[in-house]
């Protein structure tokens, strides 16, 4: 974790554009950014630009968001947009220490469309979604695992990000001897350990992996071999494993917080059909996947 940490310390000795590879940020946000960055004073009245939607965003991390708009958080931005009669209008920032600070306390933007439920460092929204980490394996593999602990893995190479939680799991349930570790901590511009982990799976170079669902529903939909997701579901005693997925705004706005809230249950069919496109793997509130 210490090492980690002085990773995403960044400034003078990681690249500008580093960032964490196995969840964006959601997930992670909760559990490293808080530790990393100081705590600011809370706002006292409400800022909120109702000029435009105004959105904090990574201007390169697909499948989240990037400068094209092609991202899922791209788009679900444009449909809030729509139903406030506002132009969208972003401030990019790379997702990493000091994101936060530099964005939505700065002022700079209002709405920050991606993190966990619980982040320390701004106000959430009622969840979006929920998904979860993902067991990913060939469909004619012949595999049929249906859990990391299931005894069909059982001497099978798999492919995990380092320091995420399965691979805690993978200690846990003796498997790690044969994991490849695959980076945590990369500069986007040149490195996407999630879509190289899928492309091992599909060439046959390990067996499975274990990514954040987003992550890896999105490259195993755009692979030309046929992936099987299983959503992995956190036991006691264990990680969690999924994560209820919030938009944030800053502390001391509750109206601009309820009006988001009334937009995304207004909006929740048509937010689910575009995370289900870009192969999102959802799950209700009892952890029973959601289907087109």
């Amino acid at each position: 974790m210490m090492d980690m940490l002085r990773d995403l310390s960044f400034g003078r000795t990681a690249p500008r554009r580093l960032r964490p590879s196995g969840l964006g940020l959601a997930p992670l946000l909760a559990l490293v950014l808080a530790a990393a960055q100081p705590a600011a004073a809370q706002s006292t009245s409400e800022t909120v630009d109702h000029t435009a939607l105004r959105v904090c965003a990574d201007p390169g991390n697909l499948p989240f968001s990037n400068q094209k708009g092609e991202g899922y958080e791209n788009r679900i931005a444009e449909l809030l947009g729509k139903a406030l009669g506002e132009p969208v209008h972003y401030t990019w920032y790379p997702q990493a220490t000091g994101f936060v600070r530099n964005t939505l306390k700065a002022r700079r933007c209002d709405l920050v469309m991606g993190v966990s439920l619980g982040f320390e460092l701004l106000q959430n929204t009622n969840p979006y979604y929920r998904s979860s980490y993902v067991l990913v394996y060939r469909s004619d593999s012949g595999l049929g695992a249906k859990a990391l602990d299931d005894p069909a893995l059982k001497g099978h190479s798999i492919g995990v990000i380092a320091g995420t939680p399965p691979a805690t799991l993978l200690v846990k349930y003796g498997m790690i001897d044969r994991a490849r570790p695959y980076p945590l901590m990369v500069d986007a511009r040149y490195q996407r350990p999630g879509e190289k982990m899928i492309h091992d799976i599909a060439t046959g170079q390990i067996d499975a992996g274990l990514l954040w669902g987003p992550i890896a529903g999105y490259y195993a939909k755009k692979s030309k071999v046929a992936m099987t997701l299983v959503p992995l579901i956190g036991k006691p005693g264990e990680p969690p494993m999924d994560f209820y997925i919030t938009m944030g705004v800053r502390e001391g706005e509750p109206d601009w917080k309820h009006q988001i809230n009334d937009l995304i249950e207004k909006s929740q069919d048509a937010i689910n059909a575009i995370l289900l496109d870009y192969g999102v793997p959802l799950l209700d509130r009892q952890g029973r996947p959601i289907v087109h």
